[in-house]
């Protein structure tokens, strides 16, 4: 009677610790096979946002990774190409897109926005440079910076290739400054002239641009200055003889 009790006990002991082992088994499974699925998922998840991540940062031109294109781009063309996205075409170094920022500079002249007879560019909006761009090319210059354009300008009739002809002659007056390589110079009767400065104008400093009035072999050489140097002296003033040459400026020497 004894032994039948203990065999009882035996077989439901071994069936329960069977039973047992086989829930902790059937747990740790599923607990291995959703640990395994979840990190999957995680790289998966990961390596889609590494992957938008890096076209996002190509797609916007670069600027966050600084592999964006940067220069001047002279008596270029520009064309719309997408919401945002423009291409400038300049003979000899071919199409360059470039995007635009709320911080871009836009200047019209009469075709993006503005009065083609004023003597003053007027600013615009990066709407109204998608409107004219979408109607035809408007020839422009475009400053560069890591893909994204600083400064955009359209370029007066006169000063389009050699299609018109600029303003030519000798000023002697205050130089002021317009805006980003456009200036002003007046002379003693007030008559304003506005010129622009290129990549070849000469500026020419005796210590109001830049240098001293001793510089150079007796005092007449002086020192050539940067277009930075230019500028900053222009927002603040000052007396200068201008040669200009199709509406740009071949020498810029401050009064000494």
């Amino acid at each position: 009677m004894k032994n039948r009790h203990l065999r009882k006990a035996v077989v439901a002991t071994a069936a329960i610790t069977a039973g047992l082992l086989m829930t902790a088994c059937q747990s740790s499974t599923a607990d291995s096979s959703s640990g395994k699925s979840g990190t999957g998922a995680a790289a998966v998840a990961e390596k889609a946002s590494d992957s938008k991540g890096s076209n996002g940062s190509v797609d916007s031109a670069g600027s966050k990774n600084s592999n964006g294109v940067s220069g001047s781009f002279k008596n270029g063309k520009v064309t719309y190409l997408a919401p945002g996205k423009y291409i400038v075409s300049v003979p000899g170094k071919g199409d360059q897109q470039f995007l635009v920022a709320d911080d871009t500079e836009v200047y019209g002249a009469g075709t993006i926005c503005g009065d083609a007879g004023s003597e003053v560019d007027a600013p615009c909006t990066l709407d109204q440079l998608e409107a004219a761009t979408k109607k035809a090319a408007v020839s422009a210059d475009v400053e560069m910076r890591n893909g994204i354009a600083t400064l955009v300008t359209e370029r007066r009739a006169a000063q389009q290739g050699n299609g018109g002809k600029g303003v030519n002659g000798t000023w002697f007056g205050n130089v002021s400054y317009l805006a980003p390589g456009k200036y002003t110079v007046s002379d003693m009767k007030g008559t304003e002239q506005q010129f622009l400065v290129a990549e070849d104008t000469r500026i020419w400093g005796y210590g109001d641009i830049c240098g001293d009035a001793n510089t150079g072999e007796g005092g007449q050489g002086g020192t050539e200055c940067t277009e930075a140097e230019l500028e900053t002296a222009a927002k603040k003033g000052f007396s200068a003889e201008v040669v200009i040459s199709n509406g740009i400026a071949t020498t810029v020497r401050d009064d000494h």
